[in-house]
């Protein structure tokens, strides 16, 4: 069975800085119609950053969707323009961890669609370690982080006991997890 659906009109709800909303009417695989509230978002990188003490790299920032201060990768959305996702991914890093790291060392894990049944939003995910500390963070005007470094134990220990739930820190973190192996 064809399982495609076929747009038939897009009604453009929002535009936003970060995200479009709309709602597209759509031809089913039976032959009838429905509505499916899309968002739009250019996607976005995240990078598993190891010290060279072989500890994870995490940012502590207030998420107003859940209203709660989370424990996650350090990541953001690809800006207009970037086309080189290991350029943002830098960019990223030095903006929230103040480390820095050159474009060959990054090894590109996996793309997640976050939440591919109403949002278009990918995430490449890239790994580094043995990472030195170059400075100070830098992050964006609205962006206000606090900077966490967990042994690898540590860190897996927050994910078993579901301390961290953002799915891109989750599945880097497993990732890790087979990649070094837990004790």
């Amino acid at each position: 069975m064809n399982l495609e659906e076929k747009t038939i009109e897009v009604e453009k709800i929002f535009k936003g800085k970060v995200l479009d909303v709309e709602v597209h009417t759509v031809t089913l695989p039976n032959g009838e119609t429905s509505k499916r509230e899309l968002i739009n978002h250019r996607g976005a990188v995240a990078i598993l950053a190891l010290t060279k003490n072989d500890e994870v790299v995490l940012v502590e920032q207030y998420r107003k969707a859940i209203e709660a201060v989370t424990l996650e990768i350090p990541a953001g959305k690809l800006e207009p323009g970037e086309d080189n996702k290991k350029l943002s991914a830098i960019r990223e890093l030095r903006e929230e961890t103040g480390y820095v790291v050159e474009e060959e060392r990054l090894e590109k894990l996996c793309d997640i669609h976050v939440a591919l049944g109403y949002s278009s939003e990918l995430i490449t995910i890239y790994y580094v370690d043995n990472l030195e500390y170059a400075g100070e963070i830098d992050p964006d005007d609205d962006e206000f982080i606090n900077l966490r470094k967990y042994k690898i134990e540590e860190a897996f220990k927050l994910l078993d006991d579901n301390v961290i739930t953002d799915s891109k820190t989750m599945l880097a973190l497993a990732y890790l997890k087979n990649r070094k192996g837990a004790k």
